[in-house]
């Protein structure tokens, strides 16, 4: 399973070079022998999921909370695990192969996300009031299609946004300084962290040290969210979750951007798996 996870990784990294129309980059890593890289095990939850015309519905026994993560691109029951360490709270899960140009085409049409929504309350004879939007990598390209959608980014009560913040740079490769960014993939983040600050909705973004190298990290679209909100990084040093390496973090109002030591292919799986601990940050 670790094997697969992280062979998975090194083609997600490898195909999102190609999504943004750019030569095959240096991969990243395969291991990484300093950290810990903790890994969920996963139980089979089939017999509790539904299957949808996008991805599939899990709901639990004795469901009541009206709680729903919509997760992207967790894959192997990652989500479904994740939900049922938390306690009350059903999950829509769609893992789609390729880059994020699959989840953005998946959801390009309007209303789409809508439609899937009502497919699964009526699968499921449940009303979901409370929605958390997460993804994880090339997820995150779904979830910034779907916001976009002015009802959709009002069901939005918050958004789990795991190492998966991309963009190009403007000029198709980084500079010795600050490069500059393509920013039509990260308005409508900017956007959302403005809610957050403003307390209208919660934002949670993770970022390791990953540098691509052919299109922007996701530290580089953390940095530049930052900056166009006026904050600053503090440097910290401490224990993240699943013993993961924290080394700076911002929380200002109800919004978190944490950066994460790593530059590895299991670094950035270890986001993935950290997905528990992150539901419990969420304020419902």
């Amino acid at each position: 399973m670790r094997r697969r996870q992280l062979f998975a990784s090194f083609a997600l990294f490898d195909r999102l070079c190609a999504a943004w129309g750019q030569s095959r980059q240096n991969p990243s890593p395969m291991v990484e022998h300093t950290r810990a890289h903790e890994r969920l095990t996963i139980k089979d939850w089939s017999s509790r999921k539904v299957a949808l015309s996008l991805g599939s519905l899990f709901v639990p026994l004795r469901y009541r909370s009206g709680k729903l993560l919509v997760f992207f691109h967790g894959g192997n029951g990652v989500a479904e695990e994740a939900a049922s360490r938390y306690g009350d709270l059903a999950v829509l899960s769609v893992a789609l192969s390729g880059t994020s140009d699959a989840y953005v085409q998946a959801f390009s049409q309007a209303g789409r996300f809508g439609q899937l929504l009502a497919e699964a309350e009526n699968r499921s004879g449940k009303s979901f009031q409370s929605i958390v939007f997460g993804g994880w990598s090339a997820g995150c390209g779904a979830i910034r299609t779907i916001l976009r959608e002015p009802q959709d980014y009002a069901r939005a009560h918050a958004v789990l946004a795991l190492d998966g913040i991309h963009t190009g740079y403007l000029n198709g490769a980084p500079g010795p300084l600050e490069p500059a960014l393509e920013t039509e993939h990260l308005e409508i983040y900017l956007k959302f962290a403005r809610d957050a600050l403003a307390g209208r909705k919660q934002l949670l973004i993770t970022h390791t040290e990953i540098f691509p190298g052919t299109f922007a990290s996701t530290t580089e679209t953390a940095d530049w969210i930052i900056g166009q909100l006026g904050l600053r990084r503090k440097a910290i040093l401490k224990w993240g979750p699943r013993k993961t390496q924290q080394i700076s973090e911002i929380r200002e109002g109800r919004l978190w951007i944490l950066g994460f030591a790593g530059n590895s292919a299991p670094d950035h799986v270890d986001q993935l798996h950290a997905l528990p601990e992150y539901l419990r940050w969420i304020q419902w």
